[in-house]
């Protein structure tokens, strides 16, 4: 418990960090908020009545206490446009989002670690290289050409899956999962790419070792000695899960782009296109606190793996 403490102690000053960062990024970039609301027959006091009742015309350390304010009360203000609360349109975006990166987190660690534990064990192989070689395709095409080769091949040419949309899991779990096939495949296989190549170099260094090579000249199997080899592995392995949650993140803005999927990463880029800070600030600095909260699951983890570590 002392140690759980101590770590949600360490990052609160990263988080706050992140909300200077967030604030000052959004605040700091060209574009007035109160021009595009306005819009282009608007005179200069309509723009600055615009911009006092939305505060804009205060200082920026003012717009700044008033926001993290707010957001320590668990406001997480209104969207400039829409004049929507920001957390009505984060619940109402939420599930596409959670959805999209719960499957391709499973899918990507269900697929990659047997797969590169596999070119571990056959380095040298045609295996070992067939499996880096589509390691290296996977991580070097960008993500939005697999979206539109993979809506044209399996969508648009085959038919299996729709083209673009979402359907939601109350609407059933069969056109449920049917809508996010091509999405997470997508971005799976950029996750795929990333743990497979660290699960292969992590386990080889790990079968080379001599407690492995004692555990096969006493007659152990191939499985239970690559069991072993894995378990031994496990910690990298789970760094880089968590690493590769800020490629997930970025990932699902560009796979909801593509597939024109209703979720935070349409939100987001909407909200860029209309200089909406609330919304802007808010999703960004969820975005970051939800990253820490997963890499501090991921070293609590790190016993389980290896009891000999201690807290």
């Amino acid at each position: 418990m002392g140690y759980l403490l101590r770590r949600l102690a360490a990052t609160l000053p990263v988080m706050g960090v992140v909300a200077v960062v967030v604030f000052l990024l959004i605040h700091l970039s060209p574009g007035d908020p109160a021009a595009l609301i306005a819009g282009d027959f608007a005179t200069e006091e309509d723009i600055a009545q615009l911009r006092t009742a939305l505060g804009l015309d205060q200082p920026l350390w003012q717009q700044f206490a008033g926001w993290l304010g707010r957001i320590l009360t668990g406001d997480l203000g209104t969207s400039i446009f829409t004049q929507v609360p920001v957390t009505t349109l984060l619940g109402q975006r939420l599930e596409p989002t959670l959805s999209i990166a719960v499957l391709t987190m499973a899918v990507a660690v269900l697929v990659s670690v047997p797969l590169g534990t596999l070119a571990a064990h056959r380095a040298g192989t045609w295996i070992d290289r067939l499996v880096m070689v589509f390691a290296v395709l996977a991580f070097s095409v960008p993500v939005f050409l697999i979206g539109y080769l993979l809506i044209y091949g399996f969508a648009i040419e085959l038919g299996w899956f729709p083209v673009q949309g979402y359907t939601p899991l109350a609407d059933g779990v069969g056109p449920w999962l049917r809508s996010l096939v091509l999405p997470c495949l997508n971005l799976a296989l950029l996750y795929m790419a990333l743990l497979t190549r660290m699960t292969r170099a992590t386990v080889l260094e790990v079968l080379q070792e001599d407690y492995i090579r004692t555990a096969r000249a006493k007659g152990l199997g191939v499985m239970p000695v690559l069991v072993h080899a894995l378990r031994n592995a496990a910690i990298p392995i789970a760094t880089t899960v968590g690493v590769g949650i800020a490629l997930l993140i970025g990932g699902v803005v560009v796979t909801e782009t593509v597939f024109a999927i209703p979720g935070v990463g349409r939100l987001v880029i909407d909200s860029v296109q209309r200089h909406d800070y609330p919304v802007i600030q808010s999703v960004l600095l969820l975005s970051a606190g939800v990253y820490v909260l997963i890499n501090l699951l991921i070293d609590l983890s790190y016993r389980l793996f290896d009891p000999r570590i201690r807290y």
